[in-house]
């Protein structure tokens, strides 16, 4: 499967600088600045996901996915499996398309799959997945077994899982992509103890993606990464964006602040979400849920009001953690 997006030519840094500048300058309160409609991208509609450019091509990706972690590692004879079509359902009913997964997650890899071919759904998904293994072979057969599972001839995102043995397995991606198996390449980490080594590795690769964790309660991508990605013309996709769940937890029990309801955030998840999306790097956050309701609430932070970064110097401190 090859998409027009690929013959788009990649974003020049000047250009995503510009484009970043402008989204920092925007009002504090300002809408997501989303590329024009794309089908099932979302565009302006208010009952769909705002978009943002992946920088290399310029293609919309919905500001909101689903990671897979947990929720897609389940039997197909069990509770939890016959409630995921209803999530994938939810997602792409708001416009969304990113999902998220890793050959560490358990058969989640093979529950996507499954799941996209039952309802004929694969072209209205954005698959992402990793490569996690040591050995420039192994991780080929490794990214087979993956295509073989998610039952797709193409990956839309490869990703080095959490930079290991992230050589050997680039040269490999290269080829792919030149061979059209997959169409952006990504490195991913979940930890700010891995920043040195990812900053490392952004400045002197070239990524399409790169993966991290970013949340009200770790902030540490703000101060080089994000900006890091920015300047290189990285998508960035947010794992972690509820701290892990702990900071959900903590928060859940408590009222909501009474400005919460002027940027349109119904619950604590969705104000959350809205602090990650209001960095003007962050492409896509890709929180995991296995449950219909869970995704409903997440996919309403990416539409209406996403606040910017001046907002937020003002309100994000006023949350006490």
């Amino acid at each position: 499967m090859t998409s027009a997006h690929d013959l788009s030519p990649r974003l020049t840094r000047a250009q995503f600088l510009r484009l970043a500048a402008g989204t920092l300058a925007g009002l504090a309160l300002a809408p997501a600045r989303a590329a024009p409609p794309q089908p099932g991208g979302g565009g302006d509609r208010p009952d769909k996901l705002l978009t943002r450019p992946i920088p290399a091509t310029g293609e919309a990706l919905p500001v909101i996915g689903c990671g897979t972690y947990i929720g897609f590692d389940a039997a197909p004879d069990s509770d939890e499996y016959q409630r995921l079509p209803g999530v994938l359902q939810t997602l792409f009913d708001a416009g969304g398309s990113v999902l998220d997964s890793s050959p560490m997650y358990g058969r989640a890899e093979a529950t996507t799959g499954e799941l996209l071919a039952a309802a004929g759904s694969r072209k209205r998904a954005f698959i992402a997945t990793k490569v996690w293994i040591r050995g420039r072979s192994n991780g080929i057969r490794q990214m087979e077994e993956s295509l073989r599972l998610l039952q797709t001839p193409q990956l839309d995102l490869m990703q080095i899982h959490n930079l290991v043995d992230w050589r050997a397995h680039l040269a490999t991606l290269r080829q792919w992509k030149e061979e059209q198996r997959v169409r952006y390449l990504g490195v991913t980490h979940y930890t700010a103890a891995a920043y040195r080594e990812l900053e490392a590795v952004m400045r002197n690769e070239r990524f399409d993606f790169v993966q991290i964790n970013y949340s009200l309660d770790a902030r540490e991508a703000e101060q080089r990464i994000l900006p890091l990605a920015a300047e290189r013309g990285m998508a960035v996709l947010i794992n972690r964006p509820f701290g892990g769940g702990g900071l959900l937890r903590k928060l859940r029990d408590r009222p909501l602040p009474p400005w919460a309801a002027d940027i349109g955030a119904a619950s604590w998840a969705q104000l959350l979400l809205k602090f990650v999306l209001g960095h003007p790097a962050v492409t896509c956050a890709i929180p995991g849920t296995g449950r219909p309701e869970h995704m409903e609430d997440n996919v309403a932070a990416g539409m209406g009001t996403i606040p910017g970064p001046e907002f937020w110097r003002h309100h994000a401190d006023l949350i006490e953690l």
